[in-house]
């Protein structure tokens, strides 16, 4: 058998050699685009926790030690001070047929002790000195005329008047009781008086 083989151009080597028109572009583009997708679909998520979620700058307590010391999921939430008024955060704990909350306020006096003398006028003849809690700290209960139970600490970190707060709406509520109160009243003093110093 005779075979003769007809002589190969150049240009048909280079033709053969060389990809589909457009198929390197078109993968680097599918690429490209690939990548930007999935980048777009990982900041919509990143972002979807913050957009459902109210922002809590409280710098004197964070919404989980709120929750432990209410018994269940808090939400907070910051005021900041304006003339006049104190920055104030408050935590909610929503339970069945039962509010909890509790509530800070921090305002900067120029004369301090005269200041914490006037807001401890609510606590009345019922205020207890609280020891190691600030430079001065007092302990009352915050009973509602509703039938809610709480209590309450005024306190004094330098120039730093606080009022801590944590009440329920329920009289006889399981997790808030008169003992519960007292010594979670307390923990949120340790707490907020350590951070303002």
């Amino acid at each position: 058998m005779d075979e003769t083989v007809a002589p190969i151009s150049r240009s048909a080597v280079v033709r053969a050699s060389s990809p589909a028109p457009f198929s390197t572009g078109r993968a680097c583009f599918l690429s490209v685009s690939r990548r930007l997708a999935f980048l777009a679909l990982g900041v919509i998520f990143l972002a979807l926790p913050a957009a459902g979620h109210a922002e809590n700058n409280c710098p004197w307590l964070n919404e989980a030690t709120a929750g432990g010391l209410l018994g269940g999921d808090a939400v907070g939430m910051k005021t900041d001070a304006s003339a006049g008024q104190p920055t104030v955060c408050t935590f909610t704990q929503q339970g069945a047929g039962v509010t909890r909350t509790l509530r800070i306020t921090v305002e900067i006096a120029p004369e301090p002790h005269q200041r914490m003398s006037a807001v401890a006028q609510v606590c009345g003849a019922d205020a207890a000195p609280i020891k190691a809690i600030g430079n001065e700290a007092l302990v009352c209960t915050a009973d509602d005329r509703k039938g809610g139970v709480g209590e309450r600490v005024v306190g004094r970190v330098r120039d730093q008047v606080f009022t801590i707060t944590i009440a329920s709406t329920l009289k006889s509520d399981p997790i808030l009781n008169r003992d519960a109160l007292k010594a979670r009243i307390y923990t949120a003093a340790e707490q907020v008086a350590g951070n303002l110093f």
